[in-house]
C-alpha cells in the first residue's frame, strides 16, 4: 500500500495516511476531521548505504581532496 500526503484545507495540518486499493475511500483529516484535504506532492526517500557528509566535504570531513583514496573507505590515517 502506498503512503500519500495531505495537507487540510481547513486546518492547515498535514498528515500521512496508507491508500487501499478501494478508489472511493473517504480522507478526511486527522487533527479536525474535515474532509476538505488536497494531495501534497513530496520527495521520494532514497536509502543507500553510502553515508551521508557535508556538501564540499570529503567522506573524511575534510575540505582538500584524499590523496590517495582506497575503495570502500576514504583517507584512513
Amino acid at each position: 500500500m502506498p503512503i500519500y500526503e495531505y495537507q487540510c484545507l481547513e486546518c492547515s495540518s498535514t498528515s500521512e495516511y496508507f491508500i487501499g486499493t478501494q478508489e472511493n475511500e473517504q480522507i478526511s483529516c486527522k487533527q479536525c476531521g474535515s474532509p476538505k484535504v488536497e494531495k501534497v506532492l513530496s520527495t521520494t526517500a532514497v536509502l543507500t548505504k553510502t553515508p551521508r557528509r557535508e556538501p564540499g566535504k570529503t567522506c573524511c570531513g575534510r575540505e582538500e581532496r584524499c590523496s590517495t583514496p582506497t575503495a570502500g573507505s576514504c583517507c584512513k590515517s
